[in-house]
């Protein structure tokens, strides 16, 4: 059952992907593999989640997965990696964390009570820095595979000698 419900997130993962890859006006011939890469970023991040891996490093290892993958796709499809890789990891990003943060910053104006008012501002806190922390993951996981695999820019500098 918890096979299922992590399938299920995947599958929304990819058509959420899709979604943002029309919204972004992409070429109609990369549309399945940007459906496919968001679908296997959730997979990846939903499923290390379930085995005990922590939000932040779950999203970095499926984002990563997803810039690999990515440059795999822009020499199949004669497009960007970006193409692929921007719209497919738009579903991990941590809209919770980041409604809950300012649900807490709103709710903090009001509080009178001292414990109510630390405890919300922990909570605030706490949702503040696991939203940066995932977006930070995310950036790194999608360009690293790109800088690495980069070879003009390696040319480049070894040819004027830097």
């Amino acid at each position: 059952m918890i096979l299922l419900g992590i399938l299920i997130k995947a599958f929304w993962s990819g058509i959420a992907a899709v979604g943002f890859a029309i919204l972004f006006n992409v070429p109609i011939r990369t549309l399945f593999p940007i459906g496919a890469l968001g679908a296997i970023g959730g997979l990846i991040k939903f499923g290390s989640m379930f085995l005990g891996v922590e939000i932040v490093f779950a999203s970095f290892i499926g984002a990563t997965i997803i810039g690999i993958i990515s440059i795999q796709m822009a020499h199949m499809k004669k497009s960007p990696p970006l193409v692929f890789s921007i719209p497919g990891v738009i579903p991990m990003v941590p809209g919770a964390f980041a409604y809950r943060m300012m649900l807490g910053l709103i709710a903090l104006i009001d509080l009178e009570d001292t414990d109510i008012y630390i405890q919300t501002l922990i909570d605030t806190v706490n949702n503040g820095a696991k939203m940066i922390f995932v977006l930070i993951s995310l950036a790194i996981g999608v360009s690293m595979p790109m800088l690495i695999t980069r070879k003009e820019s390696i040319k480049k500098s070894v040819k004027s000698g830097n």
